[in-house]
């Protein structure tokens, strides 16, 4: 009887799903081209599409689609998609959790949903759901999304993969196997869009990949690793590749690090040529007083020697609430359709 209460429970939990936000049915050109005639967030946001817009203009210029925090399970997973579908991005470094965890996991066919009230977080351990705020997952079908992990970790060879590697796998599964076309993973598979997570098994991967190594150790057989070395110099050498770049981060943390990194990385390589970053736009809500690297300026990344100070535009606002109207704008604008597809991917087949 108490099973079936708390399955009872749980499906009442889990009734309404997370619908992801599509920037094709709205036109916020009208909204932008307002905003930038205001003060405060809403004239920054509007700088920073301007400046999203003149990466897309630029001929010249590789698209960096940096993400991280929770987004893509808040509503704006086929956000980032549209992005890879119509060419408006041309590489993606990002979290383990949101590549993992939310795309590849609804990739699978499972979804996020809304918290409609949010119990004691006990009771949702008792019932295997996981909470992110105001969203829930389904931990019995986040376990099978790691063992989905553990399954293509075991069919491939038993050598070193960069996280860009491992993930290309994730798309053909999903090319294959998948139950969602607009999945990121997916589409960054079948447009050759290489995908970095410099932290990869900080999710659902790293599960599924330390049971493929116990698994195969106790078998007494070779196992796959991942190369974190690989990832930096396989984004360093996109970067010193491409010329100029423009950076879309939404968040900050590792991902924004690493990207900005590969300007340094590649001047240690020998490359002085090579130029900060030309665009930068970033959204955030951290605090700048810490000297975190999610709240550091790209006025401070300057500094180093990351990121040109003279076409970048902070916006310290909620990703998942301006991100929709950057991306609208961008896309109804439609300077994506004159670009060149970069397929990055291919250089490292």
């Amino acid at each position: 009887m108490t099973q079936r209460i708390n399955d009872q429970r749980k499906r009442e939990l889990l009734s309404t799903t997370v619908e992801h936000i599509d920037i094709r049915t709205f036109d916020a050109r009208p909204i932008i081209d307002a905003m930038g005639k205001m003060s405060f967030t809403s004239r920054d946001l509007a700088r920073a599409t301007g400046i999203y817009n003149q990466m897309l203009a630029d001929p010249d210029c590789t698209i960096f689609l940096v993400i991280a925090g929770s987004t893509s399970a808040g509503g704006c997973m086929d956000l980032y998609a549209e992005l890879v579908r119509s060419n408006m991005v041309d590489a993606v470094v990002a979290t383990g959790a949101t590549i993992v965890d939310m795309d590849f996991f609804e990739g699978l066919g499972h979804r996020h949903y809304q918290a409609l009230e949010v119990p004691d977080d006990d009771t949702l351990r008792s019932l295997y759901i996981d909470r992110i705020y105001d969203t829930y997952i389904d931990e019995e079908e986040l376990q099978d999304c790691d063992f989905t992990i553990g399954r293509i970790a075991d069919s491939l060879e038993p050598r070193a993969y960069s996280s860009r590697a491992f993930i290309r796998e994730m798309g053909r599964y999903l090319a294959a196997h998948g139950k969602k076309e607009n999945s990121l993973v997916r589409l960054a598979f079948e447009h050759d869009v290489p995908i970095f997570c410099p932290a990869f098994v900080d999710s659902s991967a790293g599960f599924g990949l330390v049971k493929h190594q116990v698994d195969r150790m106790k078998a007494g057989q070779p196992h796959m690793v991942l190369d974190a070395i690989a990832d930096f110099r396989e984004l360093t050498e996109i970067k010193i590749r491409a010329g100029a770049t423009g950076l879309l981060m939404i968040g900050g943390g590792v991902p924004k690090n690493f990207v900005q990194d590969t300007v340094v990385c590649a001047e240690i390589l020998g490359h002085e040529d090579v130029k900060p970053h030309k665009y930068a736009v970033q959204i955030t809500v951290a605090d700048v007083r810490d000297g975190a690297c999610s709240s550091s300026t790209l006025q401070e990344a300057a500094s180093w020697g990351k990121v040109s100070t003279a076409i970048e535009q902070m916006v310290f606002a909620e990703a998942g609430s301006v991100m929709p109207l950057l991306a609208s704008d961008a896309w109804h604008r439609g300077l994506w359709k004159d670009r060149t597809p970069r397929r990055w991917a291919q250089i490292f087949a």
